[in-house]
């Protein structure tokens, strides 16, 4: 991929989707939508539709949400009414067409379902630190004619992602993006994920459809610009995929949805879209607090991404930043929560040893080692709810 030169391949990227912007096409494969959302979105945007996926189950109402490669906008648009009026949806696209298609398209959308709340921007979704249209009125006002004019553009790039950033970092609730990261060039995906990171809040999720490959997409088959454009050169191996949300810092990835039948083969390699969620916030320290979690089954044992061995009815000791992520989606579920009976002061709080295999918690230990109640017997149970 390396041999390929970069502004071939952003070029036909480019000129794919702007005449997708102009004509109906047929990009990538077909997905189905909640009627009733499709309903409020004006045709002319429906007509230049692609996609592989729908992130849009998986989003709340009031949230704030960051649609990577938006186009047309259908994307915003269905994830608008989602997140309702008091949520917000933005769209960025470096596609000065499409980004067209969705901005006109937009004030009729609103009438259509009673409220604004979304915004188009101009930016590579591999560098959402850069808002592209202030860029380029900066390049209008101070064109580069020379080789001395690079450091004053790296200068203006530096100043707008440190003041004016295109999306700041921790902002947004969820990352969505529909059939996108695909055309991303692979030595420019690690940065992809790390943005993706940056952007979402503590706590935030990303949900991202895409197409993956079952096996490695060789050299040849990525210098085919057709093929890129075409959602398949691109496309990750599907483990690798999954591995680089966690290499950028997320965590609890879980395959949401995953085609059986691929959408297509190539040289014998399927290609097929997954629709993949993963969460930011497990940084901080490991402190102990003494809590535990009871893993619910129905596997014997499972390990984390952090490297806990979780056994099925075992107290397994964690950090109260592990703790608090099993409180919370993906993983409430599958847990029993304890909590010490008396929860330790400040000064006895010491760090915990994340990272060892196994970590029991005893029962004395959570309830205290000078606990000896005795409770009075209950009603023996006779009837259903009496317990």
């Amino acid at each position: 991929m390396s041999d390929f030169p970069r502004i071939d391949l952003e070029a036909s990227v480019l000129s794919t989707y702007s005449a997708a912007a102009g004509a109906a096409t047929g990009l990538c494969c077909p997905v189905s939508y909640d009627p009733k959302l499709l309903a409020a979105i004006p045709a002319e945007v429906l007509e230049r539709d692609y996609g592989c996926g729908d992130p849009t189950p998986w989003l709340r109402e009031g949230e704030t949400v960051l649609d990577l490669g938006s186009g047309g906008g259908k994307g915003v648009f269905l994830a608008a009414q989602v997140v309702g009026p008091r949520g917000r949806v933005i769209g960025v696209d470096m596609n000065d067409d499409m980004l067209s298609l969705a901005r006109r398209n937009a004030p009729a959308f609103a009438r259509k379902v009673g409220f604004f709340n979304v915004k188009f921007l101009k930016g590579r979704i591999q560098e959402l630190g850069v808002d592209l249209e202030k860029l380029d009125g900066w390049l209008s006002r101070h064109p580069i004619t020379a080789a001395s004019g690079l450091t004053a553009l790296e200068a203006e790039l530096s100043r707008l992602r440190q003041h004016e950033p295109l999306v700041r970092a921790d902002s947004v609730d969820a990352v969505v993006s529909d059939c996108v990261l695909n055309l991303v060039r692979g030595d420019e995906k690690q940065r992809l994920f790390q943005e993706i990171h940056r952007v979402l809040k503590r706590g935030g999720r990303a949900i991202i459809s895409d197409i993956v490959s079952d096996e490695d997409v060789p050299a040849h088959l990525q210098q085919n610009p057709e093929l890129w454009s075409g959602c398949v050169s691109g496309a990750m191996r599907e483990d690798l995929f999954l591995k680089a949300f966690a290499d950028a810092g997320l965590y609890g990835m879980q395959v949401l949805r995953r085609d059986v039948k691929p959408w297509r083969t190539v040289e014998g390699i399927e290609f097929r879209s997954v629709t993949v969620a993963a969460y930011k916030g497990k940084e901080g320290p490991c402190l102990d607090h003494k809590q535990a979690v009871i893993y619910r089954g129905p596997f014997s044992e499972v390990r984390d991404d952090d490297g806990h061995r979780l056994v099925r009815g075992v107290p397994v000791a964690v950090c109260a930043k592990t703790f608090g992520l099993y409180a919370k989606e993906p993983y409430r579920e599958h847990f029993d929560l304890v909590e010490p009976r008396v929860p330790p002061a400040p000064a006895e709080v010491r760090p915990f040893p994340c990272g060892q295999d196994l970590v029991i918690r005893s029962a004395k230990e959570t309830k205290g080692e000078g606990y000896e109640e005795t409770t009075a017997a209950g009603p023996v149970c006779s009837g259903p709810g009496c317990c």
